[in-house]
């Protein structure tokens, strides 16, 4: 389709552009999106039908490009743009969680939708233009889905939301950084991304209704660009995957009672492992020839889902047999190990997180560079999850989406509550190792994360708890469904909504949420955010049992850290010529000496004394020496005319012959000698730096 099309629109402040016709024609569809001077190119683009997948292989890529925002990488020898950065992987799994759902469910055909940003006013938001781009191009496409669907950022900006901040503004000044989706000429909710500084459920519900309300010029944009781009709203044909009613009888009758009490939890794990094994193995040796094996596993699956459902709606019982809003039982550990600056162990039901907290200097911050710029980053969560955590064999290596994804979601989390750097002068890191996983793993992650920051002494905020939450419905007339508190790992694979949402006892912190159907209404959220913070108070109770507020002080193998102001002109006396100053104090004593724009110097070493040594040169050296000061000082060398003496670490003066002594001084060292103490007073101070001393006067 190479025809021009273009429409524009002004939305909350700048022009919001879409065109398609001018680049990548050869895609199904290609969007370019321009919001202010910031411009995104995605592309949608489906495969041939492949009668051996089983499966649907949706695949989204946010491209972040350096010369978007015209930066060239700093390295010196590489200068191509490298891995997706964290927050990039953020913003395609943002993307993903919206337009998964549409998609229909018997569609196994391979889909990719690239959103590269190529151009960036740092002002205008290149992942919200993505979304609108992203559901224009599928809407338009003759690629089977059910939207569209429209997506806002808003913040809340000295107590007022605002729709599609300037993104200076909102990482500086905003409460709340929200991404929320909605599909449908109805509005259904859909998904949300969000980061809040301790904001209460009803200040959420009004961000989330104020952009339900602000939609609609985006939703107008988006029909009208798709019903010029495709009039007739055609889409492929495609060969259905849905398993078939004979199939699913026959796996019904085969499997049926032994997969209703494993749903029932009638075995333990280890039997209900070996069950699982066996009613596999009679499956595939009655129908083998009848049915391909993989779809005899996918029948397996779906006849045990709604086998949970059935369990849940009908009969008001849960797979393990809890209530819909009760807790699986909650244990809490910290000083787990022994050497680590800060642990926690985290246990909910069968999910384990075990999350170590490492503290060390300012200089041990991350340096990240993308197109936004350079930028260092003091305190960071990494969420690990070992294929052995849910009983299984895998390759265990680099960190996939969702491990940075769960990760970034627990940062966020804590974000609010970590103190500044002035308060608590350390670079933090903590790893979450999910030891066990039954669902709802990365809020396990947050409470291990708060137990690990409060053992290591870290002097956080608040305590920060987070709980999941999960729909069951009988179908999407949404007339019969349940809402459950803590999700279970089989209650996630049979549900329709994963609702992670962790805070303090006064208010939200993060909230991520995606489901499976194609929407849900938005008078849901109100009883969702309830009997979530129900939840995480029940949880946090239970975490204050075992730790209530953070040690006095952090670990014997932390270092300590030190911190002193002075001038911001005397920052290059400390540093010295080329960093010579700054090294040799750091040689000298040993320890490790970050300095900061404004003067601030942070000291940090392992050893009390060596630290305040380290200190005590500075102050000398950032010390303004005045006339008619008087030091205790020691001779550091012997000249014809006089000595030179140390009255501050770093600082010497001279003491000239004719003011040795009172009397006539025929030779220096017939009265002085290198490691001498004097007392001395200060008769000049000059502007470049020059001391004169005089023992004679005191």
């Amino acid at each position: 389709m190479n025809k021009h099309i273009k429409k524009e629109i002004d939305f909350a402040g700048r022009k919001l552009i879409l065109e398609t016709g001018e680049l990548a024609v050869r895609a199904d569809l290609a969007v370019k999106a321009t919001y202010g001077e910031t411009v995104v190119l995605v592309t949608v683009v489906a495969g041939d039908e492949n009668p051996d997948l089983d499966f649907f292989p949706l695949t989204v890529n946010y491209e972040e490009k350096l010369y978007a925002s015209g930066t060239i990488k700093t390295s010196r020898f590489v200068k191509r743009d490298g891995r997706s950065t964290d927050d990039a992987i953020i913003a395609r799994r943002v993307i993903d969680h919206a337009i998964r759902p549409l998609f229909p469910k018997d569609y196994m055909n391979e889909v990719q939708v690239v959103a590269t940003v190529l151009s960036l006013d740092d002002s205008a938001d290149p992942e919200f233009l993505s979304m609108v781009a992203t559901s224009a191009a599928l809407h338009g496409s003759v690629i089977p889905w059910t939207g569209p669907v429209t997506t806002v950022r808003v913040g809340l900006i000295d107590g007022k939301l605002v729709l599609c901040p300037d993104l200076g503004t909102l990482e500086e000044k905003s409460d709340l950084d929200m991404v929320v989706s909605f599909v449908g000429k109805d509005k259904k909710f859909l998904a949300v991304e969000a980061g809040a500084n301790v904001l209460p459920e009803e200040k959420i519900l009004e961000a989330i209704n104020f952009a339900h309300e602000n939609v609609d010029p985006l939703l107008d944009l988006i029909e009208d660009f798709a019903k010029e781009v495709n009039p007739k709203h055609e889409k492929h044909e495609y060969t259905s995957k849905a398993l078939s009613k004979e199939l699913l009888s026959a796996v019904e009758e085969i499997a049926g009672k032994t997969l209703k009490r494993i749903v029932n939890q009638e075995f333990d794990d280890v039997d209900a492992k070996e069950k699982r094994f066996e009613i596999e193995e009679a499956v595939t040796s009655k129908l083998e020839g009848k049915f391909k094996k993989a779809d005899m596993q996918r029948a397996l699956e779906e006849v045990e889902v709604k086998m949970v459902q059935h369990l849940i709606l009908d009969d008001d019982k849960r797979v393990d047999g809890r209530g819909i809003k009760d807790i699986r039982p909650i244990s809490a550990k910290v000083s787990v190990l022994p050497r680590t600056h800060g642990s926690g162990l985290f246990t909910r039901g069968s999910t384990q997180a075990l999350t170590v907290a490492t503290l060390g200097s300012p200089s041990m911050e991350i340096l990240i560079q993308d197109m936004y710029g350079e930028r260092q980053k003091r305190f960071i969560h990494y969420y690990n999850f070992p294929p052995y955590s849910t009983g299984e064999v895998g390759p265990i290596g680099a960190p996939k989406s969702r491990e940075i994804g769960h990760g970034m979601l627990a940062e966020r989390a804590l974000r609010p509550v970590i103190p500044s750097q002035k308060e608590f002068p350390y670079t933090i890191i903590l790893v979450s190792e999910i030891v066990a996983s039954n669902g709802s793993s990365s809020m396990a992650a947050t409470c291990g994360s708060t137990l690990a920051l409060m053992d290591a002494g870290v002097p956080i905020k608040d305590m920060v708890g987070g709980i999941a939450m999960g729909l069951i419905v009988r179908d999407e007339t949404f007339k019969d469904f349940k809402i459950l508190t803590d999700l279970c790992g089989e209650e996630d694979g049979g549900g329709y909504l994963d609702f992670k949402m962790a805070g303090t006892r006064s208010g939200i912190t993060a909230i991520q949420s995606d489901m499976k159907v194609k929407g849900m209404p938005i008078k849901l959220l109100p009883e969702i955010l309830k009997q979530s913070k129900e939840g995480r108070l029940k949880v946090l109770d239970e975490m204050e049992k075992v730790i209530s507020k953070s040690r006095g002080e952090v670990s014997k193998y932390a270092p300590k850290m030190y911190t002193l102001q002075i001038a911001e002109d005397k920052i290059g006396v400390v540093i010295g010529s080329g960093g010579k100053t700054i090294r040799d104090i750091q040689e000298r004593t040993d320890t490790e000496i970050h300095i900061e724009d404004d003067g601030t110097i942070v000291v940090a070493s392992m050893d009390d004394a060596k630290a305040e040594k380290a200190l005590e040169i500075i102050r000398g050296l950032t010390h303004d020496v005045k006339p008619g000061e008087v030091y205790d000082g020691e001779v550091v060398d012997i000249l014809e005319f006089g000595a030179l003496v140390e009255i501050l670490p770093g600082k010497v003066g001279l003491l000239h012959i004719s003011e040795i002594a009172n009397g006539y001084v025929k030779e220096v060292r017939d009265h002085l000698k290198v490691g001498d103490k004097v007392k001395v007073k200060v008769l000049r101070a000059e502007r470049d730096g020059k001391i004169s001393l005089s023992k004679r006067a005191v």
